[in-house]
This record gives structure tokens, sequence and C-alpha cells, in this order.
């Protein structure tokens, strides 16, 4: 099975000229915790519920003045719509996440494969089950 398969296609973006409030607004309204921050269909990073309470909220920056990019996630992992999802399911292993942005080849956005897509897609039933144990392992604090 191909990531495509199982992959959310369709999803919002945001700029990175918006403000956090602009972006907050949208994943309340669509009830959702990531949004691939986009300059046309080019993935710059990814702003997460968690980015904005961490790197925002806990500094005391003003969300109607603070830019996505000033606290968006610019490492984004990504796997291409094209791979095998069980190589998808590896790289979410090995980096304990829920979600993946999915790209095609010229690297434009595709979709996002999350844990859910992974759960629901007609895929082997031990890896599906392999990749929850490994994503939900605690981590420790950072030190």
């Amino acid at each position: 099975m191909k990531v495509s398969d199982a992959m959310t296609s369709g999803v919002e973006t945001v700029r990175p000229d918006a403000t956090l409030q602009e972006a907050a607004e949208t994943m309340r309204r669509l009830d959702i915790g990531p949004l691939p921050v986009c300059d046309g269909t080019k993935v710059l990073g990814v702003l997460t519920d968690r980015d904005i309470t961490v790197r925002a909220t806990a500094e005391g920056r003003d969300p109607f003045t603070t830019l996505v990019r000033d606290v968006m996630t610019s490492d984004v992992l990504y796997v291409y719509e094209d791979q095998h999802l069980e190589e998808a399911t590896r790289v979410m292993e090995q980096n304990q996440v829920r979600r993946l942005v999915v790209l095609d080849r010229e690297k434009n956005l595709a979709g996002i494969l999350s844990l859910g897509d992974v759960a629901l897609s007609g895929g082997d039933e031990e890896m599906k089950a392999d990749t929850l144990e490994a994503v939900s392992q605690p981590g420790g604090p950072a030190r």
C-alpha cells in the first residue's frame, strides 16, 4: 500500500506571514492541531497548537502581532506520496511522531499522514500495532 492510499489530501495550510490568532482560529474551526506552513504549494514548516502554546504563549507573545514564521517548526519530517506505507510508519516510529507531511516528488504538499490514517488503512495489523506502540512510548523531559 502506498502513502497516497492512506493519507488525508486537500489539507488546509497557513501562510508564514499570518498571525498566530489567524492560525489558531483555523485550527479551532477545523478541529485540528497541525497546519502546514506553505508559500504556495511549497512547505516551509508546520505550526502546531503546541508551537503556539510553548513557543508563543509561554513567552508572552501577542497572538495578534506574532507571525506564524516566528514560532513554526521549520524542520519538517516528510514522506513522499508514492512511498510504501510501511516506510512512512518507520519514520513515525523512529521519530515518535503522530503525523507526517506528505509531498509529491516535486516537493509540493500532497497531504498529511496521521497515525489515525494508518490505523484506518487496510494495511498489515501487526504493522499498525507496532507503529502505535513505538509512537506512544513516553518521552523523557529535556535536560
